[in-house]
């Protein structure tokens, strides 16, 4: 033996995680921790050897609150690379989400009249985290008694988020009784009633109720929070989303209400033209075409009176209304929900934008295209009871336009410039899965 050291090998392996180690105990050349920091030690002569318990104790205490700290920071990381893991092998997300939360609304449209429409509850606004769950659900066909049918199913991105069937398909082939309308800028609607009918007091409501539809998707709310629990990937996102990884019908709402709710259009010929601007919209709008400003200007006169019930640079409606479709109604809309006459026949005004993407048109998709829709309110307005006064003459007969072929035409092409293109391929509002 060595008078000046003592060279018996001791390896003391901590029960703190396995993340450091002491080599060389009694040598005491060095300790290596797995971080790589190196801890150099002078020899311990041997007339000191009497003091190596408190040496190690003190080495001990040395060791273990970084350990625990690493442990931390280690336990955080390797929960979110299984959580990247996990959501990569089902779907396509970006390693940092989509910004949802908040997209900027132009200056053209951020004036009180649309701000003050928009339905957005405090309770639930709209997280990136939050809406990225809501877009996974919104086009999950699990979410359908036998995994056929998703939200996306019946409103379709390249069509607006509508369906070009006048009646949309369910999970047992069965068809709705109304046509699916557009879902961009629903966030922008005073009521915030959803539904042709408004049967659905917020959007919140709403999306649920699809769900439970014996003919759209035919899922009992508590088999659904069982089947997708029973997923590897929705845990992850419902913790992500809300800070825990209990999935609820509640959740399911709120997350896919976000969505919806940041599916919004501001990208159309129309912004574009508008880009910058604040207050009403010139009487020229630039760029556009004679046959365009032609349709502007008769959107916004009192020989059609669009504008009055399509308002704002939105072009959104506030509230149900009859709109002469027929004298006599098969499909009564919201007088069917209250059971009051005076409601008959109206039904919920959708916005305008993107229109020519989201035929057929009105609540049974009766008419095929925008030209059909214009002679309607031309000539075709029936003298219901219930009509709304803005298309009456001061007499309360129906309006009559007296439109020509030229500005019918016109009308079409301003509603054309209403498009946002971009919409029908952002791939923030497309199908997640791989």
């Amino acid at each position: 033996m060595d008078n000046r050291f003592y060279r018996r090998k001791v390896e003391i392996i901590f029960p703190f995680g396995n993340n450091c180690t002491i080599q060389n105990v009694l040598d005491i050349s060095s300790i290596q921790f797995y971080d790589g920091t190196l801890l150099q030690l002078l020899p311990i002569q041997s007339k000191h050897m009497k003091y190596l318990p408190y040496l190690i104790g003190l080495l001990t205490i040395l060791i273990i609150f970084p350990a625990c700290q690493n442990d931390d920071n280690n336990g955080e990381e390797m929960e979110e690379e299984i959580d990247t893991s996990i959501l990569s092998e089902y779907l396509d997300l970006p390693e940092t989400p989509f910004n949802y939360a908040d997209i900027p609304i132009p200056t053209h449209i951020s004036n009180p009249p649309v701000i003050e429409s928009d339905n957005t509850p405090a309770a639930n606004p709209i997280t990136d985290y939050g809406a990225t769950l809501g877009r996974v659900l919104f086009y999950d066909p699990m979410l359908s008694a036998n995994n056929t049918i998703s939200c996306s199913s019946c409103h379709l991105q390249e069509f607006g988020f509508s369906d070009p069937e006048s009646f949309s398909i369910g999970f047992e082939g069965g068809t709705t009784p109304r046509n699916s309308m557009g879902l961009a800028n629903a966030r922008f609607y005073e009521n915030g009633r959803f539904f042709w009918d408004e049967r659905a007091a917020t959007l919140e409501d709403q999306v649920l109720l699809p769900i439970q539809d014996h003919i759209e998707m035919g899922m009992e709310l508590d088999d659904l929070t069982t089947k997708l629990a029973a997923t590897e990937y929705y845990p992850v996102l419902f913790r992500l989303a809300f800070g825990e990884g209990d999935i609820t019908s509640e959740k399911i709402s709120l997350a896919l209400s976000q969505f919806v709710r940041s599916i919004v259009s501001f990208d159309s010929k129309f912004d574009q033209a508008l880009a910058g601007t604040t207050g009403p919209p010139p009487e020229v709008i630039p760029g556009f075409t004679p046959q365009e400003q032609l349709g502007h200007d008769l959107f916004h006169s009192p020989v059609t009176n669009c504008s009055n019930c399509h308002s704002t640079t939105l072009q959104i409606g506030r509230e149900a209304t009859n709109n002469g479709l027929d004298v006599v109604y098969a499909d009564n809309g919201l007088g069917e929900v209250t059971g009051n006459p005076a409601d008959d026949g109206k039904f919920k005004v959708p916005s305008l934008r993107n229109v020519a993407l989201t035929g057929p048109f009105m609540h049974d998709g009766r008419f095929k295209s925008l030209t059909d829709v214009i002679v309607h309110y031309n000539s075709g307005i029936a003298p219901h009871p219930n009509l709304d006064n803005r298309l009456r003459l001061p007499s309360g007969d129906p309006r009559h336009m007296s439109l020509d072929a030229e500005d019918i035409a016109a009308l079409v092409a301003f509603l054309n410039t209403l498009t946002d293109e971009g919409l029908k391929t952002d791939e923030k509002y497309s199908d997640p899965f791989r």
